[in-house]
């Protein structure tokens, strides 16, 4: 298959005019498996090893919508998502380099998602890159991640930094969040009671397939966007990336509504509380020891 040239096209935001046409397989690639990804048994192991931050347990209102069934509409809405963007001629190919690097990213990460939601083990993880000046990235239920160009250009982001978005996002699908919402507002908006609510699963379900497009719009409480930070921190500590930059990266997002005058793609659906760096430094000691295990136990990589 031949991927078309993207200085070929007059979208608004295209990628990068020096990518040109190259043979290669599909552009989205299936994560979870991680065979030549330089993963060792002990890190396999730790992916499983007991959590040392604490956001407590999952809401169990999220099981009023089945998970299979909300999934399967992410793929139908990622799907669109990635031939909207093609058509413009804004979807990274394989060979890109920001898109190599931020599926090495994910590679670091995988392994040690499974402790926060057994399910994502038969996740087929993706991740693909999209040509946008949007500050934006987001991972939809089931795997299905995406980050915006806009994001990783306009703040300059390292990769500790990409890595604690990528844990971030990743954690909003493993903890359900999605999913616990779209119960909770389709449960009060058909006036269900809590009977009513457990007997009208298969109701839940119908409304469930019809869901794929709020995802990208969805909105989080603040307990949603704690949990998220707190679990992401945690999953890129132990993928060897420094906790620190969690910090560093908070500070870049709000530095980038240019002083109230606008606000990202990003943050108008992660809403950021007074307390998020606080939270976020108070749980610094916490993931420390797992991020100086995860440093003796890899080789140095260089991904920038």
């Amino acid at each position: 298959m031949c991927w078309r040239c993207f200085t070929n096209f007059n979208a608004d935001d295209p990628l990068a005019a020096s990518i040109t046409e190259a043979e290669g397989p599909s552009r989205r690639v299936f994560l979870n498996q991680l065979g030549g990804a330089g993963l060792g048994f002990t890190a396999l192991l730790a992916g499983t090893a007991q959590a040392q931050v604490d956001v407590g347990k999952a809401s169990g209102i999220r099981k009023l919508i089945p998970a299979e069934t909300l999934e399967a509409s992410a793929v139908q809405q990622y799907k669109q998502t990635l031939g909207e963007a093609d058509s413009k001629g804004a979807l990274a190919p394989d060979d890109y380099p920001q898109l190599k690097r931020l599926r090495a990213i994910a590679a670091r990460l995988i392994p040690f998602t499974a402790q926060w939601n057994p399910d994502s083990r038969k996740w087929k993880w993706e991740v693909n890159l999209i040509g946008s000046k949007q500050i934006n990235a987001w991972c939809m239920p089931g795997g299905k991640i995406a980050f915006y160009t806009g994001i990783l250009d306009q703040l300059q982001l390292n990769d500790d930094e990409v890595a604690m978005i990528m844990g971030h996002e990743m954690a909003h699908a493993l903890r359900e969040h999605s999913r616990e919402r779209l119960a909770k507002s389709k449960a009060t908006g058909m006036g269900l009671s809590v009977a009513s609510q457990l007997l009208g699963l298969g109701q839940m379900g119908d409304v469930a397939a019809n869901l794929g497009t709020q995802l990208l719009t969805l909105k989080y409480g603040r307990d949603d966007e704690t949990e998220a930070d707190l679990v992401g921190l945690e999953i890129a500590a132990r993928g060897g990336f420094k906790p620190e930059a969690s910090v560093q990266l908070w500070r870049k997002m709000l530095g980038a509504t240019g002083g109230g005058k606008g606000q990202p793609s990003f943050l108008s659906t992660h809403p950021s509380g007074n307390n998020r760096i606080q939270e976020l430094e108070a749980n610094l000691p916490k993931v420390a020891q797992l991020y100086e295990q995860a440093l003796k136990g890899r080789p140095a990589t260089v991904l920038n």
